[in-house]
């Protein structure tokens, strides 16, 4: 599975964290930035090309880090075929897949991150993803 990864220089120590653990669990990492810390960056420049890249199916899923979380999950949800979601736990992430079809995972700084990630792509759509999906996504074709 092929993660992208992506923050401003509020959650570069996390991404750095986050990238080395999927490296580890064998997964190919594409890291959009930023390449160092730098306290003028901004989110939008790393993540909206993780978002575009998720949308184009060029990674699987894509892990959006910034510092309340807040932002970086409105600008990826701003890339049409993106679905992000701000997760606190594995449960929240595992949730987010088999039931809203999350395919962006938002952490703030601070978050604690274990090996599992909530990422696993065997993780399947549940009933209530089925569900949900058709209205939702000719909600977003119609700006709504």
């Amino acid at each position: 599975m092929r993660v992208g990864i992506a923050s401003d220089h509020g959650g570069f120590v996390l991404k750095e964290q986050v990238a080395k653990l999927l490296r580890d669990a064998a997964y190919e990492v594409v890291d959009f930035g930023a390449l160092h810390s730098s306290p003028g960056d901004d989110y939008p420049d790393y993540v909206i090309p993780l978002a575009r890249a998720v949308a184009a199916g060029t990674v699987d899923r894509g892990i959006a880090l910034c510092g309340s979380g807040v932002g970086a999950s409105i600008c990826a949800n701003k890339v049409a075929g993106v679905r992000a979601g701000l997760i606190h736990d594995v449960f929240s992430a595992h949730q987010g897949v088999e039931d809203d079809d999350m395919n962006v995972f938002r952490w703030r700084t601070g978050h604690r991150v274990s090996a599992g990630l909530g990422i696993d792509p065997n993780i399947s759509q549940g009933s209530l993803q089925r569900r949900r999906a058709p209205p939702t996504q000719s909600r977003q074709s119609e700006g709504t």
